[in-house]
């Protein structure tokens, strides 16, 4: 498990740190206060990805499509 700050990580990097929790987790091969640490990692871990997941869909949802379906640039972001 990796030290470095989630808000600094990739996606892939949280996601990659995610499943190293979880599987873990699920070997149940760690002791009572080491498995609440990786709990509380992986919490962090998944609402990483899911801000970063969320802010992509964002992203791809402000290009345009011309009358012939291709891409024609990006909506003003309203704001």
């Amino acid at each position: 498990m990796s030290d470095a700050p989630v808000a600094e990580m990739s996606f892939e990097q949280a996601m990659a740190e995610l499943e190293t929790v979880v599987s873990k987790l699920e070997s149940s091969q760690v002791a009572l206060d080491e498995s609440i640490k990786l709990y509380e990692r992986g919490a962090e871990l998944k609402q990483h990805c899911e801000t970063k997941l969320k802010e992509a869909e964002e992203k791809v949802a402000q290009i345009t499509l011309s009358p012939d379906g291709t891409p024609a640039g990006l909506k003003a972001q309203e704001g």
